[in-house]
Protein backbone atom coordinates (compact mmCIF):
# COMPACT_ATOMS: atom_id res chain seq x y z
CA UNK A 1 0.00 0.00 0.00
CA UNK A 2 1.46 3.25 -1.08
CA UNK A 3 -0.36 5.64 1.64
CA UNK A 4 0.32 9.38 1.94
CA UNK A 5 1.01 9.26 6.30
CA UNK A 6 0.40 12.55 7.68
CA UNK A 7 0.57 14.40 11.43
CA UNK A 8 -2.76 15.17 12.87
CA UNK A 9 -2.07 15.93 16.21
CA UNK A 10 0.91 16.93 18.50
CA UNK A 11 1.39 16.47 22.41
CA UNK A 12 4.93 17.38 23.93
CA UNK A 13 5.62 17.94 27.29
CA UNK A 14 8.84 20.05 27.85
CA UNK A 15 10.84 22.20 30.46
CA UNK A 16 9.65 25.12 28.29
CA UNK A 17 5.72 24.02 28.61
CA UNK A 18 3.32 21.58 28.30
CA UNK A 19 0.96 20.92 25.23
CA UNK A 20 1.13 22.04 21.56
CA UNK A 21 0.75 25.85 21.57
CA UNK A 22 2.82 26.37 25.33
CA UNK A 23 6.25 24.74 23.68
CA UNK A 24 6.10 26.23 20.25
CA UNK A 25 5.37 29.57 21.15
CA UNK A 26 8.40 29.30 23.92
CA UNK A 27 10.57 28.10 21.42
CA UNK A 28 9.56 30.51 18.58
CA UNK A 29 10.21 33.19 21.99
CA UNK A 30 14.00 31.62 22.39
CA UNK A 31 12.48 30.63 26.03
CA UNK A 32 15.02 28.47 27.92
CA UNK A 33 13.98 25.85 30.15
CA UNK A 34 17.55 25.43 31.20
CA UNK A 35 17.88 26.10 35.42
CA UNK A 36 19.81 24.51 38.20
CA UNK A 37 19.03 20.88 38.89
CA UNK A 38 16.15 20.37 41.17
CA UNK A 39 15.36 16.45 41.26
CA UNK A 40 18.60 15.74 42.90
CA UNK A 41 21.65 17.11 44.65
CA UNK A 42 24.18 17.91 42.42
CA UNK A 43 26.79 19.24 44.98
CA UNK A 44 29.34 16.22 44.30
CA UNK A 45 29.19 17.44 40.58
CA UNK A 46 31.14 20.38 38.98
CA UNK A 47 27.90 20.96 36.97
CA UNK A 48 24.91 21.75 37.83
CA UNK A 49 21.92 22.90 35.14
CA UNK A 50 19.67 20.75 33.87
CA UNK A 51 16.39 20.61 31.52
CA UNK A 52 13.74 19.82 33.95
CA UNK A 53 10.37 19.55 33.33
CA UNK A 54 8.67 21.81 36.79
CA UNK A 55 5.52 21.29 38.30
CA UNK A 56 4.30 18.38 36.20
CA UNK A 57 1.21 16.37 38.46
CA UNK A 58 0.28 12.96 35.84
CA UNK A 59 -2.56 13.16 37.69
CA UNK A 60 -3.72 16.18 35.59
CA UNK A 61 -3.48 14.01 32.41
CA UNK A 62 -3.71 10.01 32.98
CA UNK A 63 -7.00 8.67 33.09
CA UNK A 64 -7.16 5.09 33.09
CA UNK A 65 -3.50 4.62 34.38
CA UNK A 66 -2.19 5.19 37.71
CA UNK A 67 0.13 7.46 38.25
CA UNK A 68 1.71 5.32 41.60
CA UNK A 69 2.02 2.24 39.41
CA UNK A 70 4.43 3.75 36.44
CA UNK A 71 7.57 5.66 36.12
CA UNK A 72 7.97 9.15 35.33
CA UNK A 73 9.25 8.29 31.95
CA UNK A 74 5.77 6.60 31.78
CA UNK A 75 3.84 9.30 33.37
CA UNK A 76 5.60 12.06 30.50
CA UNK A 77 4.68 10.09 27.82
CA UNK A 78 0.96 9.07 28.72
CA UNK A 79 0.22 12.88 29.06
CA UNK A 80 2.00 14.05 25.70
CA UNK A 81 -0.39 11.02 23.95
CA UNK A 82 -3.36 12.45 25.82
CA UNK A 83 -2.46 16.09 24.39
CA UNK A 84 -1.50 14.82 21.42
CA UNK A 85 -5.13 13.04 20.43
CA UNK A 86 -7.06 15.96 21.56
CA UNK A 87 -5.08 18.10 19.42
CA UNK A 88 -5.86 15.87 16.80
CA UNK A 89 -9.90 15.96 17.57
CA UNK A 90 -9.68 12.09 17.90
CA UNK A 91 -12.28 9.92 20.12
CA UNK A 92 -10.40 7.17 21.52
CA UNK A 93 -13.55 5.55 22.46
CA UNK A 94 -15.26 5.55 18.86
CA UNK A 95 -11.92 3.95 17.44
CA UNK A 96 -11.08 0.23 16.77
CA UNK A 97 -8.84 -0.24 19.40
CA UNK A 98 -7.13 -3.25 17.59
CA UNK A 99 -6.43 -0.91 14.31
CA UNK A 100 -4.78 1.63 16.56
CA UNK A 101 -1.10 1.56 17.75
CA UNK A 102 1.77 3.14 19.14
CA UNK A 103 5.73 3.70 18.79
CA UNK A 104 7.38 5.22 21.38
CA UNK A 105 11.58 5.85 21.70
CA UNK A 106 13.68 6.67 24.93
CA UNK A 107 16.62 6.28 26.03
CA UNK A 108 17.19 4.97 29.53
CA UNK A 109 13.21 3.75 29.89
CA UNK A 110 12.46 4.32 33.55
CA UNK A 111 15.82 5.03 35.22
CA UNK A 112 15.05 6.44 38.58
CA UNK A 113 13.71 3.13 39.58
CA UNK A 114 17.26 1.94 38.75
CA UNK A 115 18.34 4.58 41.53
CA UNK A 116 15.73 3.61 43.92
CA UNK A 117 17.04 0.41 44.03
CA UNK A 118 20.52 1.29 44.31
CA UNK A 119 19.85 3.41 47.27
CA UNK A 120 18.16 0.51 48.83
CA UNK A 121 20.72 -2.00 47.87
CA UNK A 122 24.05 0.70 49.39
CA UNK A 123 21.20 1.77 52.29
CA UNK A 124 21.16 -2.09 52.78
CA UNK A 125 17.40 -1.92 52.67
CA UNK A 126 16.59 -4.34 49.73
CA UNK A 127 13.47 -4.99 52.11
CA UNK A 128 12.11 -2.01 50.53
CA UNK A 129 11.97 -3.36 47.18
CA UNK A 130 9.24 -5.63 46.19
CA UNK A 131 8.58 -7.35 42.50
CA UNK A 132 6.93 -4.53 41.79
CA UNK A 133 10.51 -3.14 40.01
CA UNK A 134 10.04 -5.90 37.49
CA UNK A 135 7.31 -4.39 36.15
CA UNK A 136 8.01 -0.58 36.18
CA UNK A 137 11.81 -0.76 34.89
CA UNK A 138 11.71 -2.28 31.46
CA UNK A 139 11.58 0.41 28.45
CA UNK A 140 9.00 -1.25 27.20
CA UNK A 141 6.86 -0.47 30.01
CA UNK A 142 6.65 3.14 28.26
CA UNK A 143 4.63 2.23 25.04
CA UNK A 144 2.48 -0.19 27.23
CA UNK A 145 1.58 1.95 29.55
CA UNK A 146 0.42 4.48 26.70
CA UNK A 147 -1.42 2.16 25.18
CA UNK A 148 -2.99 1.12 28.33
CA UNK A 149 -3.85 4.92 28.94
CA UNK A 150 -5.59 5.45 25.68
CA UNK A 151 -7.06 1.72 24.81
CA UNK A 152 -5.12 1.16 21.88
CA UNK A 153 -4.75 -2.95 21.06
CA UNK A 154 -3.09 -2.60 17.87
CA UNK A 155 0.60 -3.15 16.97
CA UNK A 156 2.68 -1.62 19.86
CA UNK A 157 6.27 -1.60 19.70
CA UNK A 158 9.51 0.17 21.87
CA UNK A 159 12.58 1.84 20.46
CA UNK A 160 15.88 2.14 22.62
CA UNK A 161 17.95 3.83 20.15
CA UNK A 162 18.97 6.66 22.39
CA UNK A 163 19.09 10.00 21.45
CA UNK A 164 17.49 9.14 18.30
CA UNK A 165 14.66 6.48 19.18
CA UNK A 166 12.00 9.08 18.59
CA UNK A 167 13.28 9.54 15.08
CA UNK A 168 12.95 6.07 14.83
CA UNK A 169 9.26 5.62 16.53
CA UNK A 170 7.97 7.77 13.97
CA UNK A 171 9.58 5.75 10.77
CA UNK A 172 8.31 2.48 11.82
CA UNK A 173 4.80 3.87 12.69
CA UNK A 174 4.55 5.35 9.49
CA UNK A 175 5.70 1.96 8.30
CA UNK A 176 2.95 0.26 9.81
CA UNK A 177 0.40 2.65 8.83
CA UNK A 178 1.67 2.49 4.82
CA UNK A 179 1.39 -1.36 5.09
CA UNK A 180 -2.42 -1.16 6.64
CA UNK A 181 -1.94 -2.51 9.55
CA UNK A 182 -3.08 0.55 11.74
CA UNK A 183 -5.58 3.18 10.95
CA UNK A 184 -3.85 5.11 13.72
CA UNK A 185 -0.08 5.26 15.09
CA UNK A 186 1.10 7.18 18.29
CA UNK A 187 4.70 7.65 17.75
CA UNK A 188 6.99 9.99 20.21
CA UNK A 189 9.40 9.38 22.57
CA UNK A 190 10.09 9.93 26.44
CA UNK A 191 12.71 10.18 29.19
CA UNK A 192 12.82 11.55 32.73
CA UNK A 193 15.92 13.49 34.17
CA UNK A 194 18.16 10.99 35.63
CA UNK A 195 20.80 10.68 38.05
CA UNK A 196 22.73 8.16 36.26
CA UNK A 197 22.66 9.86 32.85
CA UNK A 198 23.64 12.79 34.41
CA UNK A 199 26.66 11.51 35.87
CA UNK A 200 27.85 9.34 33.07
CA UNK A 201 27.62 12.69 31.23
CA UNK A 202 29.35 14.61 33.67
CA UNK A 203 31.83 11.70 34.17
CA UNK A 204 32.58 12.07 30.27
CA UNK A 205 33.12 15.70 30.74
CA UNK A 206 30.13 16.36 28.32
CA UNK A 207 27.85 18.70 30.54
CA UNK A 208 27.97 22.61 29.80
CA UNK A 209 29.10 24.24 32.75
CA UNK A 210 26.71 27.59 31.53
CA UNK A 211 24.78 27.60 28.93
CA UNK A 212 24.26 25.28 25.72
CA UNK A 213 25.67 26.70 22.86
CA UNK A 214 24.93 24.91 19.60
CA UNK A 215 27.62 25.57 16.72
CA UNK A 216 29.03 28.36 18.46
CA UNK A 217 32.97 28.43 18.50
CA UNK A 218 32.88 28.60 22.18
CA UNK A 219 30.19 26.13 23.14
CA UNK A 220 31.37 23.65 26.45
CA UNK A 221 29.09 20.84 25.76
CA UNK A 222 25.56 19.58 26.16
CA UNK A 223 23.14 20.02 29.22
CA UNK A 224 20.43 16.68 29.85
CA UNK A 225 17.10 17.13 29.92
CA UNK A 226 13.59 15.49 30.15
CA UNK A 227 10.75 15.51 27.88
CA UNK A 228 8.32 13.62 26.24
CA UNK A 229 6.15 14.19 22.59
CA UNK A 230 3.70 12.30 21.00
CA UNK A 231 2.41 12.63 16.93
CA UNK A 232 -0.66 11.32 15.94
CA UNK A 233 0.00 9.88 12.21
CA UNK A 234 -2.56 8.69 10.17
CA UNK A 235 -3.37 7.85 6.12
CA UNK A 236 -3.90 11.25 4.15
CA UNK A 237 -7.09 9.54 2.80
CA UNK A 238 -8.81 9.39 6.43
CA UNK A 239 -7.95 12.42 7.90
CA UNK A 240 -9.10 14.18 5.07
CA UNK A 241 -12.65 12.33 5.77
CA UNK A 242 -12.98 13.28 8.82
CA UNK A 243 -12.00 16.63 8.21
CA UNK A 244 -8.25 16.81 10.45
CA UNK A 245 -6.28 19.85 10.93
CA UNK A 246 -2.81 18.60 8.42
CA UNK A 247 0.57 19.55 10.02
CA UNK A 248 2.69 18.12 7.71
CA UNK A 249 2.76 14.82 5.75
CA UNK A 250 6.14 11.82 6.61
CA UNK A 251 7.79 12.12 3.15
CA UNK A 252 10.29 9.64 4.28
CA UNK A 253 13.16 8.39 6.39
CA UNK A 254 16.76 7.39 6.43
CA UNK A 255 18.28 5.18 9.49
CA UNK A 256 22.25 4.04 9.51
CA UNK A 257 24.91 2.75 12.16
CA UNK A 258 28.32 4.08 12.24
CA UNK A 259 29.76 0.52 13.93
CA UNK A 260 32.10 2.63 15.24
CA UNK A 261 32.23 3.41 18.38
CA UNK A 262 30.21 3.42 21.40
CA UNK A 263 30.03 6.61 22.27
CA UNK A 264 32.17 8.96 18.97
CA UNK A 265 30.54 9.38 15.64
CA UNK A 266 32.56 8.43 12.56
CA UNK A 267 35.27 10.52 12.37
CA UNK A 268 34.02 11.59 8.42
CA UNK A 269 29.93 11.77 9.67
CA UNK A 270 29.50 8.60 7.67
CA UNK A 271 26.57 7.59 9.59
CA UNK A 272 24.94 10.86 9.50
CA UNK A 273 25.60 11.34 5.93
CA UNK A 274 24.00 7.82 4.59
CA UNK A 275 20.88 9.02 7.08
CA UNK A 276 20.51 12.14 5.56
CA UNK A 277 21.10 10.94 1.86
CA UNK A 278 18.52 7.96 2.53
CA UNK A 279 15.85 9.84 3.67
CA UNK A 280 15.99 12.06 0.67
CA UNK A 281 15.75 9.29 -1.27
CA UNK A 282 12.85 7.64 0.03
CA UNK A 283 11.41 11.04 -0.20
CA UNK A 284 12.03 11.15 -4.10
CA UNK A 285 13.41 15.03 -2.99
CA UNK A 286 16.79 16.53 -3.67
CA UNK A 287 18.84 18.15 -0.56
CA UNK A 288 18.35 21.64 -2.61
CA UNK A 289 14.70 21.14 -1.62
CA UNK A 290 14.77 20.83 1.95
CA UNK A 291 13.57 24.01 3.58
CA UNK A 292 14.84 23.56 7.46
CA UNK A 293 16.41 21.41 9.20
CA UNK A 294 16.11 21.08 12.55
CA UNK A 295 19.77 19.90 13.49
CA UNK A 296 20.68 16.80 16.24
CA UNK A 297 22.45 20.08 17.55
CA UNK A 298 23.89 18.55 21.37
CA UNK A 299 26.47 21.95 21.78
CA UNK A 300 29.64 19.36 22.03
CA UNK A 301 32.88 20.10 20.29
CA UNK A 302 32.80 16.95 18.23
CA UNK A 303 29.27 15.97 17.77
CA UNK A 304 28.37 19.84 16.27
CA UNK A 305 31.50 19.59 13.93
CA UNK A 306 30.78 15.83 12.14
CA UNK A 307 27.32 17.54 11.89
CA UNK A 308 28.29 20.46 10.20
CA UNK A 309 30.56 18.13 8.45
CA UNK A 310 27.73 15.50 7.19
CA UNK A 311 25.38 18.47 6.45
CA UNK A 312 28.03 19.97 3.61
CA UNK A 313 28.67 16.46 2.15
CA UNK A 314 24.88 15.97 1.66
CA UNK A 315 23.90 19.53 1.07
CA UNK A 316 27.20 21.01 -1.07
CA UNK A 317 26.89 24.58 -1.98
CA UNK A 318 23.15 24.53 -0.35
CA UNK A 319 25.04 24.06 3.48
CA UNK A 320 25.48 27.35 3.83
CA UNK A 321 21.88 28.81 2.86
CA UNK A 322 19.22 26.36 4.39
CA UNK A 323 18.50 27.32 7.78
CA UNK A 324 19.88 24.69 10.50
CA UNK A 325 18.76 24.80 14.48
CA UNK A 326 18.97 23.07 17.63
CA UNK A 327 16.34 23.31 19.68
CA UNK A 328 18.41 21.72 22.42
CA UNK A 329 19.85 25.31 23.12
CA UNK A 330 16.38 26.04 25.09
CA UNK A 331 15.35 22.76 26.18
CA UNK A 332 18.76 20.43 27.01
CA UNK A 333 19.38 17.31 25.22
CA UNK A 334 15.91 15.26 26.33
CA UNK A 335 17.39 12.09 25.20
CA UNK A 336 15.12 9.93 23.56
CA UNK A 337 12.31 12.36 23.56
CA UNK A 338 14.58 14.65 21.75
CA UNK A 339 13.87 13.23 18.30
CA UNK A 340 10.32 13.31 18.93
CA UNK A 341 10.25 17.22 20.06
CA UNK A 342 12.06 17.98 16.95
CA UNK A 343 9.39 16.07 15.25
CA UNK A 344 6.81 18.23 16.09
CA UNK A 345 8.91 21.30 15.81
CA UNK A 346 9.09 20.09 11.81
CA UNK A 347 5.67 19.43 11.80
CA UNK A 348 4.73 23.14 12.96
CA UNK A 349 7.07 24.55 10.88
CA UNK A 350 5.89 23.36 7.89
CA UNK A 351 2.25 24.57 8.75
CA UNK A 352 3.00 27.91 9.90
CA UNK A 353 5.86 29.08 8.37
CA UNK A 354 8.82 29.88 10.78
CA UNK A 355 11.77 28.15 12.31
CA UNK A 356 12.76 28.49 15.81
CA UNK A 357 16.41 29.79 16.57
CA UNK A 358 19.79 28.15 18.24
CA UNK A 359 19.96 30.59 21.02
CA UNK A 360 23.16 31.57 22.77
CA UNK A 361 25.03 31.91 19.60
CA UNK A 362 27.56 34.19 19.98
CA UNK A 363 30.95 33.43 17.85
CA UNK A 364 30.94 31.70 14.06
CA UNK A 365 32.61 28.40 14.28
CA UNK A 366 34.62 28.06 11.02
CA UNK A 367 34.10 24.27 11.22
CA UNK A 368 30.34 24.64 12.09
CA UNK A 369 29.67 26.82 8.84
CA UNK A 370 26.19 27.21 8.66
CA UNK A 371 22.88 29.50 9.00
CA UNK A 372 22.11 28.44 12.31
CA UNK A 373 19.03 30.76 12.59
CA UNK A 374 21.17 32.58 15.45
CA UNK A 375 18.77 33.75 18.57
CA UNK A 376 15.46 35.11 16.97
CA UNK A 377 12.68 32.50 15.11
CA UNK A 378 12.53 33.34 11.19
CA UNK A 379 9.56 33.26 9.16
CA UNK A 380 9.89 31.59 6.06
CA UNK A 381 7.97 29.52 3.57
CA UNK A 382 8.77 25.59 4.72
CA UNK A 383 8.32 23.51 1.84
CA UNK A 384 10.55 20.28 3.55
CA UNK A 385 12.11 20.08 6.55
CA UNK A 386 14.54 17.60 8.00
CA UNK A 387 14.57 15.69 11.29
CA UNK A 388 18.36 14.66 12.19
CA UNK A 389 19.31 12.88 15.19
CA UNK A 390 22.42 10.86 16.29
CA UNK A 391 22.73 9.05 18.99
CA UNK A 392 25.05 6.78 20.92
CA UNK A 393 25.86 3.19 19.29
CA UNK A 394 25.86 4.74 15.94
CA UNK A 395 22.52 4.70 15.68
CA UNK A 396 21.40 7.99 13.18
CA UNK A 397 17.65 8.68 11.57
CA UNK A 398 16.82 11.17 9.69
CA UNK A 399 13.03 12.19 9.02
CA UNK A 400 11.80 14.19 6.15
CA UNK A 401 8.89 16.15 6.54
CA UNK A 402 6.86 18.29 4.12
CA UNK A 403 3.38 20.10 3.06
CA UNK A 404 0.74 18.67 1.87
CA UNK A 405 -0.22 19.26 -1.41
CA UNK A 406 -4.05 19.47 -1.25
Amino acid sequence: MDERIVVTGIGAVTPVGTGRQAVWEALLAGRSGIGPVESFDTAAYNVHLGGEVRGFEASRFLRRVDPAQVGRASQLACAAARLALGDAGLDVGSADPVRCGVAMGTTSGEPREVERFNDSYVGERLDEIDRRFIALYPCHTIAASVAAEVCFAGPSSMFPTACAAGNYAVAHASDVLRAGRADVMLAGGADSFSRITYTGFARLGAIAPERCQPFDRDRKGMIPGEGAAVLVLEPYARAQRRGARIYAEVAGYGLSCDAHHMTGAHPEGDGARRAMEQALATAGLAADEVSYVSAHGTGTPTNDRLESLAFHRVFGAAARRVPVSSIKSMLGHTMGAASAIEAAVCSLAVAEGVVPPTINFEVPDPDCDLDVVPNEARQIPVRVAMNNAYAFGGNNASVLFREVAR
